[in-house]
């Protein structure tokens, strides 16, 4: 178009808004093929101009920033700011994709996909292991799905047992399979290497062994029936499969000779604190029977009849008498 034709053009032109002719020196805008006086070109809502000339279109009408955001913009469900862009439509609400996130782990969930889950967004991993929890079963750590058979441990996760293979044979394992310094073994190849498994968590023992039951334990693993706490190298009574510790061995089955460890079915007798079969109360040094009208000494917590203790040596002997002695004076009661 000519410069002739063009000043013809905007002779006959009219402002879009006000519908007026434009002055010979007057400055005008120009927006989408449309045309309008500098001081038409304003917000729908405030007839403000805007600023830094950024404006948004709705239905036909222009606004400024704030004024469309307040009309229009949707509010974020998560932060409550107005969403400028993409808009997350989810839960009867919107949202930035950003603050769209699973609302057990927080991982962003625009691009993921959810699931509700009682009246959350949670994505696939979390509502899975939400699911399992309440049917008590596990959620596979590699797949995300619900274990419906027996889980497989492994680095005391749970997996489904096919996702893995024999480190030795290579075939599939089973929730049989062993675990052994950080590598899977199928029972028969873990067999092979002789390693004994624990009678309580089934898994391999590398270090100290404890052998009682007929079975064989991690330390930490071998404890009272009763109160759960573990030997550690301390004396247990064993009853009908099961171990205990004196204490609740005695609470529950009776008294146990500190001789043979059996529970006494007769009469008990009370000597050097302890309790004792009347067949097992005897001299440890050449084991005659002894009874409470016999004269015996303490050594090493055991009775020692009269007769074996005149021929210890002289120094044993004092050592003894000074041990009886100091025993004596701590129970004897302190005078006023």
């Amino acid at each position: 178009m000519t410069g002739s034709n063009l000043s013809d053009a905007l002779a006959t032109a009219a402002c879009l808004r006000c519908q007026a002719r434009f002055g010979p020196a007057e400055r005008i805008v120009h927006s989408g093929g449309e045309l309008y006086h500098e001081r038409c070109f304003v917000c729908a809502q405030c007839f403000r101009p805007f600023p830094d000339g950024l404006f948004y279109e709705f239905e036909g009408r222009k606004y400024c920033e704030h004024d469309f955001q307040m009309l229009f913009a949707p509010c974020c469900g998560s932060c409550g700011e107005f969403i400028i862009g993409r808009v997350i439509k989810a839960m009867n609400g919107s949202w930035h994709p950003g603050c769209f996130r699973c609302q057990l782990c927080g991982v962003e969930l625009a691009d993921l996909g959810f699931v509700k889950n009682a009246g959350r967004h949670l994505c696939r991993p979390c509502h899975s292991r939400e699911k399992a929890k309440g049917l008590g079963k596990h959620v596979c750590q590699r797949c995300h799905l619900v274990i419906e058979e027996q889980p497989l441990m492994f680095r005391s996760d749970a997996y489904h047992p096919d996702h893995f293979s024999c480190t030795h044979c290579r075939k599939e394992l089973t929730a049989e399979a062993r675990e052994l310094k950080g590598e899977l073994y199928c029972l028969p190849c873990h067999d092979k290497m002789g390693v004994p498994i624990c009678g309580a968590c089934r898994r391999p023992i590398e270090g100290r062994v404890v052998n009682a039951l007929g079975k064989q334990w991690h330390v930490e693993h071998f404890v009272c029936a009763k109160c759960e706490k573990p030997f550690r190298g301390h004396r247990h009574y064993e009853r009908k499969g099961l171990a205990y510790c004196e204490t609740h061995y005695s609470q529950l089955y009776g008294d146990v000779c500190y001789s043979c460890s059996h529970v006494i079915e007769g009469d008990v007798l009370s000597a050097l604190n302890k309790a004792w079969c009347a067949s097992c109360f005897s001299c440890s040094a050449c084991h005659s029977k002894l009874t409470l009208k016999n004269k015996f000494v303490e050594f090493d917590m055991k009775p020692v009849c009269k007769r074996c203790y005149e021929h210890f040596p002289l120094e044993l002997k004092k050592r003894l008498k000074k041990l009886s002695d100091l025993a004596a004076r701590k129970t004897r009661p302190s005078s006023p």
